[in-house]
């Protein structure tokens, strides 16, 4: 039956009686703890574990959470200790508000339980989520698409008790390995507490402010000021009155130089295929033999020099929603259902605008100066790539990755020598992003079922429910990163990231595709089946009549 509006007044009237309550009860609260100096959300600071440890205590159970959310929370027993006698030590470095004063938990100790360990680290009660109008929650102020750094301010996803309030962004660093970080400080290998010290790790290549770091809707899926953190972030290492002190803030992008050495890039150098000239493509050193003498005849290889940056996704939300064309509460409902409820927040505070998903991030190689990325006068190649485990690093000869990846690194290095610049961008999408596991099962049902160019599509869809998930409309965020305002050739015969750079405002004067010759035989079927499909081609055209004719070897012909 239709609800009143006397009626919907009078819930209104109660809900908000409730949380006026709820607000009185936490801020008696906050005076009851302010000598502690703990809060329901600021745990006490851990205790060492070499003290004794008294025995729990019930805190006072004060409700968290609106009366009207059904959230549950669980109180931790309050563990006392007696007080150390005070010494006086040096403070540790200061960068980027990053400095601690806690002590260390990294060690195990002997003699306490794994529940008293769990105390120690964690001594306030579970907070299960927080909410925008919770009493003492105030995040550190964020606008995405700011030019000026101090305006757009950092990216604060830290749980630590000197951050919890004034958090922007949920989720936290490092992507999937924040797993790891969590496994190591519950054996106690790593001090949840630990603040870096990023003295001397500043780039050792320039990648600077651009337009593009300005337009909110350019570069959506990580932060573009992610390696310059420790330096335009340093300032707030002092408290003001817009950031308090002891802020974690950390680099999301790191960029570095390298040399690589491929067995592929040899065979290319021994060919003439690559010339050898002293900066980019270098001789390697000579091969010794056992018992440490030169060989001289051998052929040692070569080596080429790049520059390198490594990328964790940060997503601005409300961008990656407009990027799929799809408003913002289904996308954070969908990342909220489908990863079990990982992330409350992703709910319960929608005015915090950021997320650092659980997922792989991106790896940039660059050959030549990276300013000619950012010069139109200089010609550019351009591979984008994504992860192949078993072809990319062993080989297998399934598919045309490993490849596609060589062909285009010495595609890359040919226009760095005739004075251009060369990109390749590696994302960890394994499997078309459909993950390892998902495309083990595919290769099964096709090598079972026939494994035959027009059932390629069919195989992957009847397992997965949808035959690629990599979705490109986030990838040329790290091309705007750069600089790159146009491609003039670009290695892939791809559709879907062809049509995404275009779209972005990029254009591509040329594409191209793997030459026929460098393609394994048991891969046919899956350039076949592409090329079929509609995928670009400069060479053999393929209908759907011709797939049946296009077969794999099955498994009994590589059994020996």
């Amino acid at each position: 039956m239709p609800v009143s509006d006397a009626v919907l007044t009078q819930i209104l009237a109660q809900l908000e009686a409730m949380q006026v309550s709820q607000q009185t009860m936490q801020a008696k609260l906050d005076a009851l703890t302010t000598q502690t100096g703990s809060s329901p959300l600021e745990p006490t600071a851990p205790k060492p574990f070499d003290v004794a440890v008294s025995p729990p205590t019930s805190p006072s159970k004060v409700p968290t959470t609106p009366p009207n959310v059904p959230t549950s929370t669980t109180s931790a027993p309050t563990i006392s200790a007696p007080t150390a006698p005070a010494t006086k030590e040096t403070a540790p470095p200061s960068v980027g508000g990053l400095t601690s004063s806690a002590p260390s938990l990294s060690t195990r100790p002997t003699g306490v339980s794994d529940k008293e360990r769990e105390r120690l680290l964690y001594p306030g009660r579970v907070n299960l989520t927080t909410y925008p109008d919770q009493h003492g929650i105030k995040p550190v102020p964020l606008s995405w698409g700011a030019s000026d750094p101090s305006v757009r301010g950092p990216i604060i996803c830290s749980r630590l008790p000197s951050s919890i309030k004034t958090r922007n962004a949920i989720g936290a660093h490092s992507g999937s390995y924040s797993i790891y970080r969590a496994l190591s400080i519950a054996m106690g290998a790593l001090d949840p507490t630990h603040k870096p010290d990023y003295s001397n790790t500043e780039p050792p290549v320039d990648i600077p402010p651009n337009p593009a770091w300005f337009d909110a809707s350019k570069i959506v899926s990580f932060d573009p000021w992610g390696h310059l953190v420790p330096s335009v972030f340093n300032s707030l290492s002092s408290p003001s009155a817009t950031y308090p002190a002891g802020l974690d803030i950390r680099p999301s992008i790191a960029v570095t130089k390298a040399h690589l050495k491929m067995s592929e890039l040899d065979d290319a150098a021994r060919k003439g295929e690559l010339k050898v000239d002293g900066s980019i493509v270098l001789q390697s050193r000579p091969i010794r033999r056992e018992d440490g003498s030169v060989d001289e005849e051998a052929f040692a290889g070569v080596e080429v020099a790049t520059s390198k940056a490594a990328v964790e996704p940060v997503w601005y939300l409300p961008g990656v929603a407009e990027r799929f064309g799809i408003s913002e509460s289904l996308l954070r409902r969908a990342l909220f259902e489908d990863t079990g409820g990982m992330y409350p927040e992703l709910i319960t505070r929608p005015d915090v605008k950021v997320f650092l998903p659980p997922i792989g991030g991106l790896t940039v190689y660059i050959f030549s100066n990276p300013a000619c990325m950012r010069d139109e006068t200089k010609e550019l190649t351009l591979r984008v790539h994504d992860e192949c485990n078993g072809s990319d690093v062993f080989g297998s000869d399934i598919c045309t990755c490993k490849p596609y990846l060589t062909y285009a690194i010495e595609e890359c290095i040919r226009t760095a020598q005739k004075g251009g610049v060369g990109v390749v961008v590696y994302f960890r999408k394994e499997g078309r992003a459909l993950g390892e596991v998902t495309k083990y099962l595919v290769y099964n049902l096709r090598k079972r079922g026939g494994d035959s160019a027009d059932k390629y599509f069919k195989s992957t869809e009847m397992i997965a429910g949808v035959k690629d998930m990599r979705f490109q409309a986030l990838m040329p965020d790290v091309l705007h990163w750069m600089g790159i305002k146009k491609i003039d050739n670009m290695v892939s015969m791809s559709d879907m990231k062809y049509d995404a750079i275009v779209k972005s405002g990029i254009p591509i004067l040329k594409r191209y595709d793997i030459p026929d010759h460098l393609i394994p035989p048991d891969s046919r079927v899956e350039i076949d089946a592409k090329i079929a499909a509609g995928y670009f081609s400069s060479g053999k055209q393929v209908t759907q009549a011709d797939l049946v004719k296009t077969v794999g070897r099955t498994w009994e012909e590589t059994e020996h």
